[in-house]
């Protein structure tokens, strides 16, 4: 029995979900998602609640009933609310400006690295240390946002790089605190 799978998604006031066979579309306020699901799960749209049903207690279905009601939670979620992640630069010579639709970055590389936004993603850069990727598409503002912080990973030793806002580094001793010990 799966607890996840089994949970109806509630639609709130302004979305509007259509179901054409395996294919469901979710248009809101923020805009509009399409997703093709798995043709054995059933999906049913009563009462303003999206269901998800298994055919089988096979091990395929079952694990494919919570992941479909979960993409259409975070579908229902990004058109009515939309995704942020918020990354900042630490260090001296870290800087970020906005470039057109995407953001480019001195990350004390040999070049700077331009990033640019897809479909459906915006960039904002707050000062020079700041971004936040907005989006409706939970996996695409996840995507970039990872794909920036790629850019410079944090430093094991010295805590400088590019960093989700809140991530806590933890800093490695170097190998002066071993002779300190010795």
């Amino acid at each position: 029995m799966s607890r996840v799978g089994n949970q109806p998604v509630t639609v709130p006031q302004g979305v509007k979900v259509s179901i054409a066979g395996s294919d469901v579309t979710v248009e809101g306020p923020r805009g509009s998602i399409t997703l093709s699901c798995h043709p054995d799960m059933i999906l049913s749209n009563e009462d303003a609640s999206l269901k998800v049903a298994r055919p089988t207690d096979q091990r395929q279905h079952r694990a494919l009933h919570g992941l479909t009601r979960s993409l259409l939670f975070n579908m229902v979620t990004g058109v009515s609310q939309g995704f942020e992640k918020s990354l900042e630069l630490v260090g001296v010579g870290y800087r970020a400006q906005q470039e057109g639709d995407g953001v480019r970055l001195n990350a004390m590389l040999s070049h700077t690295v331009d990033i640019p936004a897809p479909d459906g993603i915006e960039i904002a850069v707050e000062g020079n240390n700041i971004i936040r990727v907005r989006g409706v598409d939970k996996q695409a503002v996840g995507q970039i946002a990872a794909q920036i912080r790629h850019v410079r990973p944090p430093n094991a030793y010295t805590g400088k790089g590019i960093r989700y806002q809140g991530e806590q580094v933890k800093i490695k001793p170097g190998k002066s605190a071993r002779r300190a010990l010795v």
